[in-house]
């Protein structure tokens, strides 16, 4: 079954998780900083039992001060009241230090983690999802996270604490009032359990709606010049809105929940604090209990329902948590289909021999692309894969560098099956030129050594230099250090191109691809691509990908596909003379006349013979 757009788009819902194995996962990530964690946990629970005492100061104040009349001693206590809370703002400011600093470093594991294992996926999952989606795991996701430790954990134990404190000083001060207090409990509970799980699916909701417009977002923008050009602004804004809306509604319906929860927690504090007030003052006018501790009681009756009120609302950050932990480490779980094997065969420099045997691909089940392929390229030799658009040019270099994995047959290289390769190795021995060029932001420099800094920068130069690169280069301001900024704006096709040719060449390939297209680019640098190719393709073994077929005369073999099968086989001369599928894509291109392909039969033309081997590639 074909995946749809929206299926591509939509972020699958996560359905039920299960937390506590959850909660095990991320504990691994704070075991290197247990210390750091130990520490805001001690500060937390400081600062939560300090704070109980402050009922207690009250307390005191009434029934030893106020309520008798007597001044002495009331300054002390009052200075012991401002002494708490000063230590109790030190103990939170170094508590919030340690576990932001702590969630930080956490997020730099967790991000450097994802990132890893999203470079090592095989290019299929590109496939199967939307680059906006994967940007959600390293951002938003992790944010979340980010959240449950600066915020969540120690929070939540320092509150579960000051709960059981509260109930204890409640219960050694008056146990018949304490009862009272907690008889509204059973009520908070069933409040929280309702916001509880209507919180689950609303978070739920709202994570895959966000990572729909990321995803929707990416697609959009990076093709804008395509959406401008066919004057699709409208019917974009039109699909934005949509998807917007739903991302807006997720996030109302979630509101609710926090409209009715928070208030009806306010109200059964309420009636919590009448019953004191009810039960408390018939206490007092019977001299069983001292005023300043009912109002004493009717503060911890406050500081009671706050925690459990903070806990409830943190119960919002892990439920986030939960979501993007669920997704990370749904991410992070992923099977890397494509590896080195554990003992490989070959590594190191290829010779470039390749064989390609009974080879049958296909992108999904049996809807085979290639079909029994099989060829065989000697060292040094060039060969053009031509055909159709779909017949299996791209795809048979895709295989070869092993970004996909084929279901039948055996592709060799030196002889050695490529799933027997160490896999870096393999990819290091060749080098692509694509039709169309990616530049990373940085430098000319820096996008011709491609991260690899072993490579001098003498080589950089020289490689630049054979391409003829190094003269527009040398225009440029600051010459190799010159910026480049994203996806090389600023520089035009023809300029991108000669500096993939020269990363190409910098890298000293054992094997080149060619998919790489002339035709919109001036005479000039037309010239000076093709004289980089030829200089890029000295002593490599070399595929070129081509559609003009005019451009690959000088190939020492041609490959043409159809319908992902090798129909024919052989130089220009010898497939033009055997007139079959090769001769009529030739006929459709270039023959104004029969004549004119029929002369070409007896005889190459000058131009022809003198020409260099100019490639229009594509698939």
């Amino acid at each position: 079954m074909a995946v749809t757009a929206k299926q591509f788009h939509e972020e699958e819902a996560i359905g039920k998780t299960y937390d506590f194995q959850i909660a095990r996962r991320l504990l691994r990530y704070l075991k290197p900083y247990l210390r750091q964690l130990v520490g805001a946990l001690l500060l937390t629970l400081a600062l939560n039992l300090l704070g109980i005492l402050q009922p207690k100061f009250t307390q005191y104040a009434i029934d030893w001060y106020i309520l008798p009349k007597k001044t002495d001693g009331l300054m002390l206590l009052a200075g012991l009241f401002a002494g708490v809370q000063l230590l109790r703002l030190i103990f939170s400011y170094f508590q919030a230090v340690l576990l932001n600093t702590v969630g930080q470093y956490v997020m730099f594991d967790i991000r450097r983690e994802l990132y890893d294992k999203l470079q090592h996926q095989e290019i299929a999952y590109y496939d199967r999802n939307p680059v906006g989606r994967i940007m959600t795991r390293l951002t938003t996701d992790v944010d979340a996270l980010n959240e449950l430790f600066t915020q969540g954990v120690t929070d939540l134990l320092g509150d579960l604490v000051m709960i059981v404190a509260i109930i204890a000083v409640m219960v050694w001060m008056d146990v018949r009032l304490t009862l009272v207090t907690l008889l509204t409990v059973p009520m908070l509970f069933a409040a929280t359990t309702w916001f509880r799980k209507g919180a689950r699916r609303g978070y739920d909701m709202v994570r895959t709606r966000i990572a729909r417009i990321n995803a929707f977002l990416q697609e959009h923008f990076a093709g804008a010049q395509t959406v401008q050009i066919f004057n699709a602004e409208e019917k974009s804004l039109a699909q934005f809105e949509g998807i917007n809306a739903d991302y807006r509604q997720a996030n109302i319906e979630t509101i609710f929940f926090y409209a009715v929860f928070f208030p009806l927690v306010d109200l059964i504090g309420a009636v919590g604090i009448a019953l004191i007030i009810w039960y408390g003052g018939y206490r007092v006018m019977q001299h069983a209990l001292s005023l300043g501790a009912l109002v004493a009681f009717i503060q911890y009756s406050s500081f009671l329902f706050q925690p459990i009120r903070d806990i409830s609302d943190k119960y919002n950050v892990l439920q986030a948590a939960v979501v993007a932990s669920h997704r990370i480490f749904k991410t992070l779980d992923l099977p890397i289909a494509i590896t080195t094997p554990d003992k490989p065969l070959k590594t190191g420099r290829a010779s470039g021999h390749i064989e390609f045997q009974n080879v049958w691909f296909a992108y999904k089940d049996e809807d085979w692309v290639l079909k029994d392929v099989s060829f065989s390229v000697t060292p040094g030799q060039s060969i053009a894969l031509v055909g159709h658009t779909g017949s299996g040019k791209t795809t048979i270099t895709n295989l070869l560098m092993r970004f996909y994995d084929i279901q039948k047959g055996r592709i060799l290289l030196d002889g050695v099956d490529l799933r027997d390769w160490d896999l870096g190795s393999l990819r290091q021995n060749f080098a692509v030129v694509l039709q169309d060029v990616f530049l990373f932001s940085g430098t000319v420099e820096g996008n011709i050594r491609l991260g690899r800094e072993e490579i001098p920068e003498a080589r950089v130069k020289w490689a630049a230099r054979e391409v003829h690169a190094e003269r527009f280069i040398n225009r440029l301001k600051d010459q190799y250090k010159a910026e480049v900024k994203e996806r090389g704006a600023g520089l035009s096709v023809g300029q991108k191109q000669l500096i993939s040719f020269a990363r190409a060449l910098a890298f000293d390939p054992a094997l080149l691809i060619l998919d790489e297209a002339t035709s919109s680019i001036d005479t000039e640098t037309e010239q000076l691509i093709q004289q980089a190719i030829e200089r890029v393709m000295r002593d490599r073994t070399s595929i070129i990908v081509a559609h003009r077929l005019s451009t690959i005369q000088r190939t020492d073999r041609i490959i043409v596909l159809h319908h992902g099968e090798v129909r024919e086989h052989g130089s220009h001369q010898e497939l033009l003379a055997h007139r079959g599928l090769y001769w009529k894509l030739y006929k459709l291109q270039y023959a104004d006349s029969d004549r004119g392909v029929d002369r070409e039969l007896e005889e190459p033309t000058e131009d022809m013979q003198a020409a260099p081997a100019r490639v229009q590639l594509s698939d």
